[in-house]
């Protein structure tokens, strides 16, 4: 008998039914000389420090650096803490028994890092020996499956990615638990999650907050001309300086209406391409469903992996934007397909030959970029098909011509002040053909030349504003950890960085929800701004190595070379292991930062505790009940007495000088409400109290 593992009950029934395992029995099928079972994502993790005889967070035990890490059953939590959850017990049982009777063992997970993890940490724990073989598939579909399984590959064939898995798991574990206990001890209270990447993700998100927020706006003022082409219609130019201060702008303006004409000094023109769109990777698929239909990420990998399990598309959680040449031959007859469906009528030329800019092999990693399967798409939810559809657009631009235009650009002389207007007529639509946009009406530049003289129709005067960098969406977010940070713009060359960004296609979704999940950061629509909590952290921890946003990127770019089996897991893990010693050293030494005094009050809530100061938040020394109360409160820091009054008696005075997330002023009452989370009062509407929000 031969067993082969998926990783998740859903894929199992695909590839039982095509194996002919048909009878269903606990935990497994079984048929034609094939046990089918599977697992429910990761059945055995990493031990906790208590695996190594280590409890409680206690300076001497740090740095916790096991020889050897322990496996042990996916633990729950409950209200006694974490024990092994009983149905994942009971699906190793089933599936070491049939590991034990089989003569090989099929690999099915996930065609990807995570996916080997998940079986080769649980072939270990179980202590198995029988032979195994891997199915790397890139699509759910019949056709993919049988081929597949009639060209499986050797298991150690995937032996670095292995490594690569296991190597990013184990510093994940080291960095996580040493950082997070040695940040908390400095602190003497709560508990501060840190981790190797989640910390420099949250450092961005906060450096770009106090960016937008510490912006000073300026005015600007420049200036505008209209002049005559000719054949009755207008072409406006602007200045090409923006002026601080309004009177010599206003003087400028003043001798531009009074010229009433302008000499054009340079005249250029050239034509533009716009080479076509790359095929979609996770990344890119996330960040456009983020900024055009406002998707998070996590949403996106979900839609995606739901898609993928229904056939209709390729493997999602990929880093390529190309494909081979094997998988180009079905270009053609996928373009075809999705020709036929309603949503892209008259979008796909049939006779047309598909451009080949996302055609190269060797920038194919495991998996190629996202594709429709040619399964037809029934029965999606809205939220579904948008990203089916957005696929399929993807691949008709992908395939189709580059656009071509015209462009001019016109610089013209009026009183010693140099205006510049610019146009372009699209002569190949090409790609942006595929969404019809409503896009500028096209400028037209009449064939001006250098020392013409041009009539002015009218002249003005603007004010506007200088405007900070916007805050992270999870779009600009996602770019940033795609960069490490840098911004860059063009496709290639982001794909070029792609090993030197922090956390990996597929984990990125899960790192930005990790920061929501423990308070760090919230959505203001589309904004991700990090709370008081967030904030707190990088005041204590943005200079230290733990948030370095471009050496977390090396160590990505360190786990891709152990893939690649360019660097030994050993070589990485000893590195690790130094940072890790570091770093634990660095945050232990931070205690200073968390310096406390008394506030002279006891605490609102339990009664019997004394709050204390913090620096940055007011906290109960009372172990069981710990209340915080955070200073900083829309963008204003609550002064020693100004808290006092809200802790003895349950509001402040009338406080101002406080901003909202839109950058508007407004003064407020600061009060506890029933749960002793603070929330803002206004005079004038006291029963409509707005902003409550939990302060963790």
């Amino acid at each position: 008998m031969k067993t082969i593992i998926a990783e998740k009950p859903s894929v199992a029934r695909e590839i039982s039914r095509i194996v002919g395992a048909t009878k269903r029995e606990e935990g497994y099928f079984e048929g034609g000389g094939y046990a089918v079972t599977w697992a429910f994502g990761h059945l055995v993790q990493l031990a906790m420090p208590d695996g190594y005889s280590i409890r409680g967070f206690v300076r001497d035990n740090l740095p916790v650096i096991p020889g050897t890490f322990t496996f042990i059953p996916r633990q729950e939590k409950t209200e006694k803490g974490y024990k092994p959850d009983s149905g994942v017990v009971s699906q190793i049982k089933i599936i070491a028994r049939l590991f034990k009777e089989s003569e090989q063992i099929i690999v099915a997970t996930d065609a990807g890092r995570e996916g080997e993890l998940i079986f080769r940490y649980l072939y270990h724990y179980i202590g198995c020996t029988t032979p195994f073989v891997r199915l790397w598939i890139s699509s759910l579909t019949d056709k993919a499956i049988r081929e597949g399984l009639r060209n499986l590959e050797t298991g150690s064939k995937y032996d670095n990615l292995y490594l690569a898995a296991k190597a990013r798991s184990e510093s994940d574990w080291l960095v996580g638990i040493n950082g997070t206990q040695a940040l908390s001890i400095a602190a003497g209270h709560g508990t501060y999650s840190v981790g190797r990447v989640q910390t420099p993700t949250l450092a961005m998100v906060c450096a770009r907050y106090w960016e937008n927020r510490r912006f000073t706006v300026e005015p600007f003022w420049q200036l505008h001309i209209a002049a005559d082409d000719g054949n009755g219609e207008v072409v406006k130019f602007s200045s090409s300086e923006k002026w601080k201060a309004k009177e010599p702008a206003t003087e400028l303006y003043n001798k531009v209406k009074e010229a009433g004409t302008a000499t054009v000094t340079k005249a250029e023109r050239k034509e533009k391409i716009e080479d076509t769109p790359l095929l979609y990777d996770l990344t890119t698929l996330q960040k456009e469903a983020n900024a055009k239909h406002g998707f998070t990420a996590e949403q996106t990998l979900e839609i995606a992996q739901k898609l993928y399990e229904k056939k209709l598309i390729t493997y999602p959680r990929t880093g390529s934007r190309y494909i081979p040449e094997d998988v180009f031959v079905e270009i053609p007859k996928l373009l075809a397909f999705i020709g036929n469906l309603p949503e892209w009528k008259d979008k796909v030329n049939p006779k047309a030959v598909p451009t080949r800019r996302s055609v190269d092999g060797g920038k194919v990693t495991d998996h190629h970029a996202l594709l429709v399967t040619g399964e037809k798409p029934l029965f999606l939810s809205k939220e579904d098909n948008t990203v089916y559809q957005m696929i399929a657009g993807r691949m008709i631009e992908a395939f189709s011509e580059k656009c071509v235009k015209d462009t001019a650009t016109v610089t013209a002389e009026c009183a010693g002040v140099e205006f510049v207007a610019k146009g372009s007529i699209i002569k190949q639509a090409g790609w942006r053909a595929v969404y019809v946009e409503e896009e500028k009406e096209e400028t037209i530049i009449p064939g001006w030349q250098e020392g013409d003289t041009l009539a002015l129709k009218a002249a003005s005067i603007t004010e506007g504003k200088t405007k900070p960098k916007p805050l992270h969406t999870e779009a600009t977010l996602l770019s940033a950890m795609e960069t490490a940070g840098k911004e860059i713009e063009d496709d290639a060359l982001r794909q070029a960085l792609k090993d030197c960004g922090i956390g990996t296609p597929a984990t990125r979704a899960a790192i930005i929800e990790t920061l929501f999940k423990r308070g760090y950061m919230e959505r203001c629509k589309k904004s991700l701004v990090p709370t008081e909590k967030g904030l707190a952290l990088y005041s204590v921890v943005k200079t230290m190595r733990i948030a370095d946003v471009a050496m977390t990127g090396e160590w990505e770019k360190e786990l891709a070379r152990i893939e690649c089996g360019e660097l030994p897991a050993y070589t990485f893990r000893k590195e690790i292991e130094a940072y890790t010693k570091e770093i634990t050293s660095e945050l232990l030494s931070c205690d200073k930062l968390f310096a406390r005094k008394d506030s002279g009050c006891k605490c609102p809530k339990c009664g019997t505790g004394s709050m204390q100061f913090y620096g940055k938040v007011v906290r109960c020394d009372n172990a069981e009940c710990g209340l915080p109360v955070f200073r900083l409160k829309a963008n204003r820091t609550l002064t020693d007495d100004e808290i006092k009054d809200l802790l003895t008696d349950g509001h402040t005075k009338l406080l101002k000088g406080f901003k909202s997330k839109q950058g508007k002023s407004f003064d407020a009452i600061v009060a506890f409400d029933g749960e002793y989370n603070t929330t803002f009062v206004f005079p004038e509407r006291k029963s409509k109290a707005t902003s409550a929000r939990r302060r963790k």
